[in-house]
């Protein structure tokens, strides 16, 4: 076994590492036709303590709408941003020395995925669904990110919202590893295979079983949080590569 093989097992567990390797086998062997993604689904509660009190004084947080022009070099296509927008999305992004340093995205009730053909559905007005948040890489080990979910929590709890949900990539390991350290609670996870304009789902979530054979059809996932216990206080730290 290669060390990079062993590192992947270690980073991964068994299940993921091997549907990884045939995800890559898959994409090669149909240049790029045929797709694999391995969901998680969490949700993490939105506490009342500040995450970096006195910390981070020289990044700016920014509420921009969608007229705003995005900032030169986003690493989002303009398509992308535009449809977050139109489904009622909002994002806050953080600048240091009139730099974009890092962003991530807000959304209430329903978001609908963009990587692959599914919809998100909220079951509570105090549930929020964040997703694809970003950091610079030169900016990963500061302030960025934690100044961003402070804003973001203190947006949240002004909304009356107490838990927020996200996807994360089964295939990620880095993400995989913030999210065990910060307790969020796993809410599901669903496979999904792409052939062209067919795509196959396979999830832990009702409707357990779809396929989809054009853009317009896709299945709905409900995620309800009002069971979940409240965590005792702790310091929140997410990843800024989910």
């Amino acid at each position: 076994m290669s060390k990079r093989l062993r590192l992947t097992l270690a980073q991964l567990g068994w299940l993921n590492t091997a549907l990884y390797l045939l995800a890559r086998a898959l994409e090669r062997a149909s240049d790029g036709r045929w797709t694999l993604f391995r969901y998680l689904f969490v949700a993490q509660y939105v506490s009342d303590s500040p995450l970096t009190p006195l910390r981070g004084a020289d990044i700016d947080i920014q509420t921009p709408d969608a007229s705003a022009p995005l900032p030169d070099g986003y690493p989002r296509p303009a398509h992308v941003v535009s449809d977050r927008y139109a489904q009622g999305a909002s994002t806050l992004t953080a600048w240091r020395n009139g730099r974009l340093a890092g962003f991530l995205w807000l959304i209430s009730n329903a978001y609908q995925e963009d990587e692959v053909r599914v919809r998100y559905r909220l079951s509570s007005p105090r549930e929020n669904w964040d997703f694809d948040v970003w950091v610079r890489p030169d900016e990963r080990l500061g302030w960025v990110f934690r100044r961003l979910w402070d804003s973001a929590r203190q947006q949240l709890r002004g909304r009356g919202v107490r838990w927020t949900c996200s996807r994360i990539s089964a295939f990620n390991p880095a993400s995989l590893r913030a999210h065990a350290q910060i307790g969020v609670v796993r809410l599901g996870h669903a496979l999904f295979l792409r052939c062209g304009q067919w795509q196959w789902m396979f999830s832990s979530l009702r409707p357990y079983f779809h396929l989809s054979r054009h853009p317009a059809s896709f299945p709905q996932l409900m995620f309800d949080t009002s069971q979940l216990q409240e965590p005792p206080c702790r310091n929140f730290r997410k990843s800024a590569t989910s």
